[in-house]
């Protein structure tokens, strides 16, 4: 009996141990989804928005979401500056679509800009 009971306390701190690495994956992300930033721009305008919700919006390619992800999971990115990259890419996601529909009116003059700003993207990788 008192070999079960020992056997016992030792599978304890071990479940134990498990739900301490869950915790710590919901912190995270409980991080990103309780931390919210004003928008002032396309579908957010005048709302507080969480970091969660940008991240996970239309705004930000899925690449780049996971990136951002596994750099703040990692420690490399801390939560201020994850929020600010979110918040940067939503604004000039924006800014880009605002323009492109404002230029729906002469779409000659897009073509060759949208072509110069994918080949000039390309060379920066």
């Amino acid at each position: 009996l008192i070999a079960a009971k020992a056997s016992n306390k030792d599978t304890v701190p071990a479940a134990g141990e498990k739900d301490d690495h869950s915790t710590k994956e919901e912190a995270w992300e409980k991080a990103l989804k309780t931390t919210v930033v004003d928008m002032e721009v396309g579908e957010f305008r005048g709302h507080k928005v969480s970091v969660w919700d940008l991240l996970h919006s239309k705004y930000i390619p899925k690449e780049n979401r996971k990136e951002l992800l596994e750099l703040y999971q990692g420690g490399v990115l801390t939560l201020e500056q994850v929020k600010m990259v979110v918040r940067t890419i939503v604004t000039k996601a924006e800014a880009a679509r605002a323009e492109e529909l404002a230029s729906e009116h002469s779409p000659r003059a897009e073509s060759p800009v949208a072509e110069a700003d994918d080949t000039h993207l390309l060379e920066d990788k």
